[in-house]
């Protein structure tokens, strides 16, 4: 068993550094260089910091553990947002969050948290399924009518666009190269990012056998683990900018895509695996 615990720290070092040296760092250079908007860098951010979750929720979902599953969804997005309020007071950006976009958007977050909480009891079905994927559609739609209506008629938007056509047309090979060394590290990293969590979640299923543990106090150790990628993105962005509400936007934007990756897209490929 002792060879579980030296799995389980090594694993939880291993994904706190990968995230923070190869995926965020280069993720952030990759968006520098093609001018992607904070709305874009944090929605690419949340699909990668969400692979933890999803390795551990199929996983459990494989092995039966469907309440392991849901706990891991419910304490992730819980942790998340927990982690994304630490950053934003720890870098004192709290007068970012009057923003309308950001209000919105941590309104769909919580909604994010409440319903898992509501499905933790009650029996799980396949036409959740559904309702996740539709909901997914929807949370997207309002999120995207939001940033719309609230940022892309402000000028201070106007500095991520105006140089994407110029970019476009440059030729330069140092440039090119550049892009094709972060986009590569970017994939290394959700490959390393998912095999780390197959080992993690594996030693603690162990180790949660041996010493009896329950299915839910195992998902919520998977859900702190599995969040500190968020955490580390979530301080990135806000160190990215000279202007500290894009990086709260990118912050927040992050949160929600994670949130609702991990609970209709990756709690459906779960609920999928349990009911086939």
């Amino acid at each position: 068993m002792i060879i579980e615990f030296i799995k389980l720290i090594f694993c939880s070092i291993a994904i706190v550094l990968t995230s923070k040296y190869l995926l965020a760092n280069n993720l952030r250079k990759l968006s520098n260089n093609i001018k992607l908007t904070p709305k874009m860098i944090g929605n690419i951010s949340g699909i990668a910091t969400s692979i933890p979750e999803f390795l551990t929720s199929i996983v459990s979902g494989l092995n039966g553990l469907i309440q392991t599953s849901i706990t891991n969804i419910l304490s992730s997005n819980i942790i998340n947002t927990i982690l994304f309020s630490m950053s934003i007071f720890i870098n004192k950006n709290q007068k970012y969050l009057k923003n309308k976009v950001i209000i919105i958007e941590l309104i769909l977050v919580f909604i994010t948290i409440l319903i898992p909480i509501i499905i933790i009891k009650l029996n799980i079905s396949i036409y959740y399924v559904f309702i996740f994927i539709v909901s997914y559609i929807l949370f997207k739609v309002i999120d995207n009518f939001t940033h719309k209506v609230f940022r892309e008629r402000r000028n201070d938007d106007k500095e991520f666009k105006k140089d994407i056509v110029d970019k476009g047309e440059i030729q330069n090979k140092t440039y090119m190269k550049n892009n094709f060394k972060y986009i590569l590290f970017i994939i290394l990293s959700g490959i390393l990012l998912f095999f780390i969590g197959n080992i993690f979640s594996g030693a603690l299923n162990n180790l949660a056998r041996v010493f009896n543990v329950s299915e839910r106090l195992i998902g919520g150790i998977l859900g702190v683990i599995t969040s500190m990628p968020e955490f580390i993105t979530f301080f990135e962005a806000q160190k990215a900018y000279k202007n500290k509400e894009q990086g709260v936007i990118e912050a927040s934007n992050n949160l929600l895509s994670s949130n609702m990756i991990n609970l209709f897209i990756i709690q459906s490929i779960g609920i999928l695996f349990l009911v086939k």
